[in-house]
């Protein structure tokens, strides 16, 4: 299995990323930004972790939720900005920032 996080803030990052690793035997993979995430999505993603807004202004995440959800890979949007996320993504599940390892590890099931 193959994990994506995408996350523009290199500390959370690597926190998610451990805690993906005690609960699910995956590779995982990093990306900060849209670009970055789009050469990982090329790789063969099975589950992504998104934070909604990346760095400073007004990107977000959204069109790689889009092509997460068109190529119907699961994921989950961890983020202190769930207010941005459209009503089409509603069901999607999602874990507000800051979060525990527990909650990190209820959305993950959903790759398995």
């Amino acid at each position: 299995m193959k994990i994506l996080i995408l996350e523009d803030e290199p500390i959370i990052a690597i926190d998610l990323e451990e805690i993906v690793l005690s609960n699910v035997r995956a590779d995982v993979v990093i990306a900060a930004t849209i670009g970055e995430a789009y050469r990982c999505l090329s790789l063969g993603i099975d589950f992504a972790l998104l934070d909604i807004r990346l760095g400073e202004g007004r990107r977000t995440s959204l069109p790689v939720a889009e092509r997460l959800r068109d190529a119907r890979i699961p994921f989950a949007f961890i983020s202190g900005s769930l207010e941005l996320l459209p009503e089409d993504f509603r069901d999607v599940p999602k874990l507000a920032k800051p979060f525990t390892p527990h909650d990190v590890a209820r959305v993950l099931p959903v790759a398995a």
